[in-house]
Formats: C-alpha cells, structure tokens, sequence
C-alpha cells in the first residue's frame, strides 16, 4: 500500500484502494461557492448533505461548508454521486478535511 493512502491521498487513488477492499478512508466535502451555479444536481443527488444558502448557493449541511466533519459512511454514494454529477466540478472530496478551503488539494 503506497504510503499516501495512511495520511490522505488528494488523487482519489484512496478509493481504488478502498474498492479493492483496503483501509476505509473517511470523506470530507466542501462546496466552491466562487463557481457554483446553484443548479441543484448536489441537493437532488445528495439531500441529507446538500442545502441552498441564503444567497441561493450550495453548501455542506454537515458543518456549515467548512469542509472539516466527515461525510457518514451511509451518505457517501450520494456524495459521490453528488460530485460526479455537479456540472462545475464545484463540490470537493478529500479523504482529509479542507479546514475551510475548497482549494487546498487542488
């Protein structure tokens, strides 16, 4: 196992270690407010982890868009359904917490 899949891997190769039935890795997520469209596709997807604001944007229920409480494990296919679907690529999934900056992995 490649040593990134113990601290955290950016790349998403945590989940092909996880389908090959390897650590479970917690999930984190976090809303782009800068290009998110508010068309819906998050919330449709994934309702108990996606609300509008009060400026009519997306954001993370879970902990008010900080990107820092980790996503249930019985959400986590709507939430990658959810960030497969958003037509911005606006929603993040790390398997390490963004501490308020959708951008820290990028």
């Amino acid at each position: 196992m490649p040593p990134c899949a113990l601290r955290g891997c950016p790349f998403f190769f945590s989940a092909v270690i996880e389908q090959r039935g390897g650590i479970k890795m917690a999930k984190f997520t976090i809303v782009d407010k800068d290009t998110c469209i508010a068309c819906g596709a998050c919330s449709a997807s994934a309702p108990d982890i996606f609300d509008y604001d009060d400026e009519g944007l997306s954001f993370v229920i879970l902990d008010d868009n900080k990107g820092i409480a980790e996503v249930p494990e019985i959400l986590e296919d709507d939430l990658m359904d959810a960030f497969e679907g958003c037509p911005t690529e606006s929603i993040k999934v790390s398997d390490k917490p963004f501490d308020g900056d959708p951008l820290k992995y990028e």
